[in-house]
């Protein structure tokens, strides 16, 4: 087992998981009988009140959700993860080393960086947790980064200190190999750890009545144009026997359906009528109520409606203002999280030698073209910026003599107009003597 300071023992990466196995029985074959999840499984706790039931599966059904979580895992996988290193100075230069290629362009064989990041936020934004396992050489530098799949994993405390303990897909159940990490070999991202600091919250399943309303809604929706646009109804008329109501029910649900497919109008019995049952969807506001979904989903995930394509409130000027507040709030907290724990597993101890991992968002508040070109003159004009460093932004080659800081009067180098500021401050004093 690895250790958290010094030389380590090589680990073997873990087993592809194989394709799941089908049985004819009760029980889950990703899912053993003794797991307290089962109990979920086979009693329907993830019921709801709307009369659906929810996991991470059924969620991804709902667009919102879909939108919601490809929207953070996908933007946050795009962007660049770099290795910097700090000197005595406090300055950063980029590094480019095996760990740097791992993180920026593939964490191991089979994984593009950008697949291992929108696989472990979308386990996080879903299931409320992911890991990573990290495979060391014997010189205790990582090798390589493998994805755990979450629902094999099972965090708990033995002496006093965490473990994980993990089994792949061709271990679960009772009799399985199981294999035991430590916490400096697993990369560990939750989207909310319990009282205990152990356990975490799933998020579809705390808001599972939020969800399971947004399901309901899309099913009843789906049921209604499937009956034609015909709500709920029940013949109305006078008294028959049980048989002839049900043969007089039949026929009418059936000549519904045929309407539906190829039109036509429905005969009814002498003196019977067809009377709607409950409200229908106009007075139910069940449009406004998926919106009103689409919102909730939106607090849940705290980001803008206008990024799950609900422009209802947008206009040209907040939509700007909102974007804004995504890097700034969403954005951030998660990209901390994922840095903070590469920097903890990544560099252990003493090993760091002022090197951190940490990603460039320099992109994504970037303004339009306009705005980008106004900001880029004044930094250049008050020389904050080099014309060089400017057109790296923009990823334009460098050009000669665009290393140079300069100042607005006349674009002068800002060396140049020290030097004859000196030059007139000498020349006064010889011409006075």
């Amino acid at each position: 087992m690895a250790l958290l300071f010094g030389n380590k023992r090589e680990r073997a990466a873990p087993a592809p998981s194989p394709a799941p196995e089908n049985r004819a029985s009760l029980e889950n074959p990703s899912i053993s009988l003794s797991d307290p999840r089962a109990f979920e499984v086979l009693f329907g706790a993830n019921s709801t009140d709307a009369g659906v039931y929810v996991d991470r599966e059924t969620a991804l059904e709902v667009p919102a959700i879909w939108a919601a979580v490809n929207f953070i895992a996908g933007t946050i996988a795009a962007l660049p993860l770099h290795v910097y290193q700090r000197d005595s100075d406090g300055n950063r230069q980029r590094v480019s080393n095996r760990l740097s290629r791992l993180l920026h362009d593939a964490p191991n064989e089979e994984w593009t960086s950008f697949a291992w990041r929108q696989h472990l936020m979308s386990n996080t934004l879903l299931g409320g947790r992911s890991f990573t396992f990290i495979q060391f050489n014997r010189a205790g530098q990582v090798r390589a980064l493998y994805p755990l799949d979450p629902t094999g994993m099972i965090v708990d405390r033995k002496n006093g200190r965490t473990r994980y303990r993990y089994r792949d897909e061709d271990n679960r159940g009772d009799n399985g190999r199981e294999t035991i990490y430590t916490p400096a070999e697993i990369l560990d991202l939750p989207f909310t750890l319990g009282p205990d600091g152990i356990q975490h919250y799933v998020p579809v399943n705390k808001l599972k009545r939020t969800i399971g309303l947004a399901i309901a809604l899309e099913k009843y929706g789906a049921r209604f144009f499937q009956n034609g646009g015909v709500p709920p109804t029940f013949l109305q008329g006078p008294s028959m026997s049980p048989a002839a109501a049900e043969r007089a029910s039949q026929d009418i649900q059936n000549k519904i359906s045929e309407i539906a497919q190829g039109g036509g109008i429905p005969a009814l019995p002498a003196g019977y009528e067809l009377k709607a049952l409950g409200i229908d969807p106009e007075k139910s506001q069940m449009e406004a109520s998926r919106r009103f979904q689409v919102e909730e989903i939106a607090r849940v995930y705290d980001i803008p409606p206008v990024f799950l394509q609900d422009l209802t409130h947008g206009t040209y000027s907040n939509t700007e203002q909102q974007d804004l507040h995504f890097v700034k709030h969403t954005l951030t907290q998660w990209l901390r999280r994922i840095e903070q724990q590469l920097n903890l597993k990544l560099f252990p101890g003493e090993n760091r030698n002022g090197q951190f991992v940490e990603f460039n968002v320099d992109g994504l508040l970037r303004g339009d073209f306009k705005t980008r070109m106004e900001g880029y003159a004044q930094a250049v004009q008050n020389s904050i910026k080099t014309p060089n460093e400017i057109r790296a932004k923009e990823n334009d080659p460098p050009m000669d003599g665009g290393d140079r800081l300069v100042i607005q009067q006349n674009m002068s180098s800002l060396g140049d107009l020290a030097a004859q500021q000196q030059g007139n401050v000498t020349g006064d004093e010889d011409g006075g003597t």
